[in-house]
């Protein structure tokens, strides 16, 4: 593990792939077939369980657990102590194992706010902005503002992050997007 930072408190099972440039903080676990790119920030308490993967650049925020079934592209942010599941049904006295969890995948630029919950088996599009203690029960299509319990679509958010109005043209870095039957595309 080149030029990886790794705090004296946390642990690293054998069997770990961590990209160039990483930092992991107090307390985190990284667990066996786990695989975090290039420049990524686990902030403390952050747990990363077996066969994880996880793009470059990612910001994991204090006390995220990102189990197996979970995966997360480049550049996504998980907010502090936002929740992922993996089994819609567990049962403590009645466990499936991995090869019955759901998989979910957070496409690139996808930011998760604070305290909320991704249930499993659900694509987050590429750039969608989850808000602050939503709870997403469904695919979210890319660039969507997703807020409530559950969560529901309020709006579109440009890939700076900037909350986008009815034009679809954002004030902040003058990316323009246009309505593409699914959802939002950028013009260019």
């Amino acid at each position: 593990m080149r030029n990886v930072f790794v705090h004296e408190t946390s642990c690293i099972d054998n069997g770990t792939t961590i990209g160039e440039g990483t930092k992991i903080w107090h307390f985190c676990h990284i667990q066996s077939g786990a695989a975090i790119g290039k420049n990524c920030s686990l902030g403390q308490n952050v747990n990363v369980s077996n066969n994880v993967r996880i793009g470059d650049g990612c910001k994991i925020q204090n006390n995220v657990s990102i189990y197996e079934g979970v995966e997360l592209e480049s550049y996504v942010f998980c907010g502090p102590s936002c929740v992922f599941t993996n089994d819609l049904t567990p049962r403590a006295k009645y466990p499936k194992g991995s090869k019955h969890y759901k998989k979910t995948v957070v496409r690139e630029g996808a930011s998760i706010g604070a305290n909320a919950t991704i249930v499993c088996g659900h694509e987050i599009g590429a750039w969608a902005l989850i808000g602050s203690g939503a709870v997403v029960t469904m695919d979210v299509p890319a660039h969507a503002l997703m807020l409530g319990v559950p969560a529901r679509q309020k709006g579109w958010v440009c890939e700076c992050g900037e909350v986008l109005g009815d034009g679809l043209s954002c004030p902040t870095c003058n990316r323009s997007y246009r309505h593409d039957g699914e959802g939002i595309r950028e013009v260019r």
